[in-house]
């Protein structure tokens, strides 16, 4: 037997390549969408796969576990920022009594200088009154040695009074001899 003849008809060239052109579109839209399904796909189970692990106990305590880290972080911030107030308001503290303290320690100097002086005036004066002490004893010497004087010239006039040839003398003598003992007197003041 003899091969049949197949007679195709004769297509237009132009016709032939729209129609492969229509061909390869459909081919490439098929292409891409099962790329896009087997991307979405995927993400859907990534995501699945994130959502379990997220909702799992382990990550739930970790959550909580940065919770209560931040909570505590936040607490020893607060705190710290009490510290740093408080270690601020003592050094400002610390200034005004180290000024205090300069401004007495400047008030003792100038209270301990005073105090030498009036010291120094007092062993002054110890030394004076000394010295007029020796000298008031120096003048009641003075005068009893006068008083002496006095009771033996008035003894001595006394005895030339009753020999009356000396009585207008022994009389002229007492204001002499009164003359006598006042400047000596102020001679040793």
């Amino acid at each position: 037997m003899a091969p049949p003849l197949f007679h195709y008809p004769l297509v237009p060239m132009d016709d032939f390549l729209k129609h492969e052109r229509r061909e390869r579109c459909k081919l490439l839209v098929g292409i891409v969408v099962v790329l896009l399904v087997i991307a979405v796909v995927a993400l859907g189970v990534l995501l699945i796969i994130y959502v379990t692990r997220a909702n799992s106990e382990d990550c739930q305590a970790g959550h909580r576990a940065v919770m209560e880290c931040r909570n505590v972080t936040h607490f020893l911030e607060q705190q710290l920022t009490r510290a740093q107030d408080g270690f601020r308001d003592a050094e400002a503290q610390v200034v005004t009594y180290n000024q205090t303290v300069m401004t007495l320690m400047a008030s003792l100097d100038k209270e301990k200088a005073h105090s030498l002086d009036a010291e120094k005036k007092v062993e002054e004066l110890e030394g004076e009154i000394t010295t007029l002490n020796q000298k008031l004893q120096d003048a009641s010497m003075e005068v009893e040695r006068l008083r002496r004087k006095n009771q033996d010239l008035s003894a001595r006039i006394a005895e030339q009074d009753s020999a009356s040839s000396l009585k207008d003398t022994s009389s002229a003598a007492a204001p002499l001899l009164l003359i006598l003992l006042l400047g000596l007197g102020a001679r040793l003041l």
